[in-house]
């Protein structure tokens, strides 16, 4: 497979003030924290994880939406953090993102053509003939008829909000889409539509996509591999099918294990559903060693004090634990 996102060592500290007024103190927030991840071009590669836990904020740097603390991140073989001006703002036009709320992401003073548009004159376009056909292309594409285009944001519902930003996403044409949390802000019926949607996009496209998300069955639906991230690490990355069916890192099976069933017959092999006891630490003061022991039911000494390194017990199934390792 052909690698088209890679990252290795990336980091993201955010400064937070600690202290009072009298003695401020400066505190890293370590939302991401020395993380490798690497995307291939065609995948969907799916990303949970609990709120907090650096999903976001991994995505916005992959594409540079932010900077990197540390780390590198390659696109198609180029180092994005050394990119500026002409060069980076060329680079935009293959990275996009798909914005989790579809209310508070579009401009409620734009119309929908206007909205659709910005990326194109942003990147040299005209408003011109042109440009407004690939503008009712786009909307055709997403599913939606050609008089919306003179339409406002609030004139539509949720779920035809965020095809309006999937058409701004994809007008460039990318390459590379971070799909931030698409649909949990959706009823479930239309989320469903939007996640078919994005399949059929990705393979008409030839897209590649990061999807993150906290409802487990829609990523298994839509992924190729996925990721679990904690507290700022990665913790597991395999295919999707092997990670449901026998995921090796303790919090990864918490996860799969809490998802709610019809009836606990339907368990199958599963075992008892698993509860993690505790809060997830707060990103300003980790714990040492493993992040996850504080709340692991496996803890051992070795996991109070040294981190895990990441280790790959099945071909391309990686895991940072030291019960695997």
């Amino acid at each position: 497979m052909t690698t088209l996102v890679e990252a290795s060592g990336v980091t993201k500290h955010f400064p937070v003030r600690t202290g009072g007024v009298l003695r401020p103190v400066v505190t890293p927030l370590r939302a991401v924290d020395d993380v490798a991840l690497t995307i291939h071009a065609g995948e969907t590669l799916g990303l949970v994880g609990e709120s907090g836990c650096g999903k976001s904020t991994l995505g916005r740097l992959l594409i540079r939406l932010i900077p990197a603390t540390g780390g590198r991140i390659l696109f198609d073989g180029v180092d994005v953090g050394k990119l500026e001006g002409k060069a980076l703002r060329e680079m935009r036009r293959s990275m996009q993102i798909i914005f989790q709320d579809p209310y508070g992401a579009l401009n409620p003073r734009m119309t929908v053509e206007d909205i659709i548009m910005e990326p194109l004159l942003i990147h040299g376009a005209r408003a011109d003939a042109g440009s407004r056909a690939l503008v009712t292309g786009m909307l055709s594409l997403v599913g939606l008829p050609a008089r919306a285009r003179e339409r406002f944001p609030h004139e539509f519902s949720g779920g035809q909000r965020q095809r309006i930003g999937i058409a701004r996403a994809l007008v460039l044409r990318p390459r590379f889409v971070v799909c931030d949390e698409p649909v949990s802000a959706l009823d479930v019926s239309v989320q469903a539509q939007i996640v078919n949607l994005l399949v059929e996009l990705r393979r008409e496209l030839a897209l590649t996509y990061l999807f993150i998300a906290h409802d487990l069955a829609v990523v298994k639906h839509i992924s190729t591999r996925v990721a679990v991230m904690y507290l700022g690490k990665v913790v597991e990355v395999a295919e999707k099918r092997a990670l449901y069916a026998a995921p090796r890192h303790p919090y990864t099976q918490a996860l799969i294990a809490s998802v709610p069933i019809a009836h606990p017959s339907m368990r199958g092999g599963r075992g008892e559903r698993a509860r993690l006891a505790g809060d997830i630490p707060s990103a300003l003061n980790p714990p040492s060693g493993c992040r996850f022991h504080t709340r692991c039911p496996h803890v051992m000494a070795v996991c109070r004090e040294v981190e895990p390194k990441v280790t790959e017990p099945d071909a391309g199934h990686l895991v940072a634990c030291h019960l695997v390792g």
